[in-house]
């Protein structure tokens, strides 16, 4: 098990705080590198975690060093600002450190708040944000991609199209950017990239974030059930769980 880049120790423990566990799990399809990343972190004044999984574009070193460092910008930018503060702050930092043009991803933030109240999410590209809340497994975001342009006008897409996005962290404009809001008090919440869920349906993640396991054994049980589906791309899920108060 790879387990996605984790917050240093003080910052684990101000998730803690917050009163959520998680735990994120990355695998390596049949690519030559692994371009997904994984990132958490807690604002130490606002009390805000944010938890973000971003999606390299590309099998090569520059999409997965375009993941890495806008996972780890996105998180820090929106625990303090917000979720959509956090993809135009990793967007700026694609430009000044990466400026080559095959160095982006896609990627979802959700920031949690301490107290109840809601989640904020923001997205581009085709990782995906769900709730399931113990009842209702509520799918967040909707994914950027010329098939679901097509589909929300009635029209349907050859499957090639599925994997073909219209937004990136590196190309996006302001107004572009999925942004959302859910409910925070209890439940589970799952980041993943899409060589989970376009695997596995969602019939197929309700069942496994509905079994009580721990946030890391459901996040293995993801990664590794869409790899036995037949998946060949890189997988990663995060799950953050909050207990009723």
């Amino acid at each position: 098990m790879c387990s996605a880049p984790v917050p240093e120790d003080k910052e684990a423990e101000l998730v803690r705080l917050t009163g959520a566990t998680w735990e994120s799990v990355s695998r390596r399809g049949l690519r030559s590198v692994n371009a997904d990343a994984a990132a958490v972190t807690t604002d130490p004044v606002s009390g805000r975690t944010a938890f973000v999984v971003a999606d390299g574009i590309g099998d090569h070193l520059s999409a997965l060093r375009a993941a890495r460092t806008a996972a780890t910008i996105a998180a820090r930018a929106g625990a303090e600002h917000g979720a959509r503060a956090g993809i135009l702050a990793a967007q700026r930092e694609l430009h000044r450190e990466l400026p080559q043009a095959d160095a982006d991803c896609v990627l979802v933030i959700a920031v949690l708040p301490v107290a109840d109240g809601q989640c904020d999410i923001a997205w581009v590209g085709d990782c995906r944000a769900y709730r399931w809340n113990g009842r209702v497994l509520h799918q967040i975001t909707t994914d950027h991609t010329v098939a679901e342009f097509w589909r929300a006008r009635g029209q349907t897409p050859p499957p090639r199209l599925n994997h073909l996005v219209t937004t990136s962290v590196r190309t996006v404009r302001p107004g572009d950017i999925g942004v959302a809001v859910t409910g925070a008090s209890s439940g589970r919440l799952l980041l993943s990239t899409d060589g989970v869920h376009k695997k596995l349906d969602i019939v197929a993640v309700k069942a496994i974030l509905a079994e009580a396991n721990s946030a890391a054994m459901t996040a293995d049980i993801l990664v590794d059930s869409a790899l036995r589906l037949g998946g060949t791309d890189n997988t990663t899920a995060l799950v953050a769980d909050r207990p009723a108060r």
